[in-house]
């Protein structure tokens, strides 16, 4: 017998008061801290509590009663129930203020540890069509809202977004406004052709129908490239061979319709889940790669290459790393602009930092665990003229061992940028053992970030910190913070 639902009174004329990590405003009423989406402080609502814990509760708007005088006008018709940009209707330089915050909070309320004065954020170039890939998910039941479930709208094919809460639905774009308005075209385009043709859609549940996903990716050299991700039907030679041939023809319609495409790619991918890192991928027309620029260099990116997301932003970013590693000369180490350090580059990936900071080094270490990935590397560095860097590909801990470090020299910098989990406690002692003069460690997560701060506080002391807003419109933000060595 099923749990029955317990059901909250209604809260009214509740004014909102902060805003929250995921994206969410707050209020405190009495002693509960209630999380509520798409709201800004000064908004005064209607709230029905959705769950109940001990100290705090989630909740949702049933009625705005008064707009707050800091509330934006969203741009975007999908806000409210895409999760995508859950800051639109925040103004920009009030994401950014709560942004500050956010680092600054973090870092001291979980790093405890002694702390500068923080450098002012440095906002996004842009804040609309800044990012240079998106991932769209084809799915045979839409979502729909409750005002369309009362309504009796059926469900039906989609291609959009996956919303929170529905692994086996997808919220239905017509625009989005985080990338360049031609991948609009060309989405809406795949889906009018797919469902002109009587081309399935995936079934998440099921794990049938063949078409399953689309990757975009665009570039400041002027590139596109598009990932047709299908799941053929292989019951039968009969069905396989239809779904190969209802294939070539969605690409061929693609490739005709948008000669701006320079590289248009596709795959049959049989897995329950669309990771693609261990698919093949086949080349339909075109390159197998699409290039980014960054001041003079450029960046080979493939299907499964990581970049930045935000391309203008990227080279800020780097920038920061490369003034925090080079700005003033380590004492003792090299004080001529002809005397340069040896830099180690954790968890390097592609090489964009190694590869960026390398004219101010006298060599570049890179370090990655994944094997493709270190590859890129070094056809950056290639591409680009760079002949003093070298990539290692392997576990963190067991490539950086004191004969490793004998063999090609003790760091005077280590650049570190982890994934969002931050350092695994071994790699902190394999830094501390490296002992470099200086690090500089950029993070996407602040959190993690203080938690690694702390870990490293007996031998080193932070010098500066610089939040850097790469996701305009959203709660996240990158961090970066020299170190240096006590």
């Amino acid at each position: 017998m099923s749990r029955k639902k317990k059901s909250f009174p209604i809260l009214e004329n509740i004014t909102i008061t902060d805003v929250a990590a995921e994206g969410k405003s707050l209020v405190r009423i009495d002693d509960l801290v209630v999380f509520v989406p798409f709201c800004v402080p000064g908004d005064v609502v209607d709230l029905r509590v959705r769950r109940k814990k001990h100290s705090y509760a989630e909740a949702e708007v049933v009625r705005f009663v008064k707009y707050s005088e800091r509330r934006a006008t969203p741009m975007c018709e999908h806000f409210g129930v895409c999760g995508g940009c859950k800051w639109q209707n925040l103004p920009y330089e009030e994401q950014l203020a709560f942004k500050q915050k956010q680092v600054h909070d973090q870092l001291r309320r979980i790093g405890k540890i002694e702390l500068p004065e923080f450098l002012p954020i440095k906002g996004s170039v842009k804040t609309v069509e800044y990012r240079n890939k998106l991932d769209f998910g084809c799915c045979n039941k839409q979502w729909l809202t409750r005002q369309q479930l009362e309504a009796g709208v059926p469900f039906g094919p989609a291609i959009g977004f996956h919303v929170t809460g529905a692994f086996d639905k997808i919220l239905p774009i017509e625009k989005c406004w985080l990338m360049d308005n031609l991948h609009n075209d060309i989405r809406n385009s795949i889906r009018d052709y797919a469902l002109a043709h009587s081309i399935s859609f995936f079934d998440l549940r099921q794990q049938v129908g063949l078409l399953r996903d689309i990757i975009i990716r665009c570039s400041n050299s002027g590139e596109w490239m598009v990932i047709l991700q299908m799941h053929y039907d292989r019951s039968t030679p009969e069905t396989l061979a239809q779904s190969e041939s209802q294939t070539m023809a969605l690409l061929g319609f693609v490739a005709e319709r948008f000669p701006q495409i320079t590289s248009l790619m596709y795959l049959d991918n049989q897995k329950c889940n669309d990771t693609i890192g261990d698919q093949e991928i086949h080349v339909f027309k075109g390159n197998d790669h699409i290039y980014l620029l960054m001041e003079d260099l450029k960046f080979k990116v493939g299907p499964k290459s990581f970049y930045q997301t935000n391309t203008e932003q990227a080279c800020h970013l780097y920038g920061v790393v490369r003034d925090f590693a080079f700005g003033t000369p380590l004492a003792g180490l090299y004080d001529t602009a002809s005397q340069h350090p040896l830099v180690y580059d954790l968890y390097t990936g592609t090489g964009t930092i190694a590869n960026f900071v390398a004219r101010k080094a006298e060599r570049v270490i890179g370090i990655e665990y994944v094997p493709e990935a270190i590859e890129d590397a070094k056809v950056n560095s290639q591409i680009n003229g760079i002949t003093n860097t070298d990539f290692y590909a392997g576990d963190m801990k067991d490539i950086l061992t004191d004969d490793f470090i004998a063999a090609h020299g003790r760091p005077d910098i280590i650049i570190t940028d982890p994934p969002r989990a931050g350092m695994h406690a071994d790699v902190i002692g394999v830094i501390l053992n490296a002992h470099p003069q200086r690090i500089v460690y950029v993070s996407c997560n602040p959190a993690t970030q203080a938690r690694d701060l702390q870990l490293l506080d007996a031998s080193y002391k932070v010098m500066a910190v610089q939040p850097v807003d790469m996701f305009p419109h959203t709660p996240h933000v990158e961090n970066v913070v020299l170190l240096e060595a006590r």
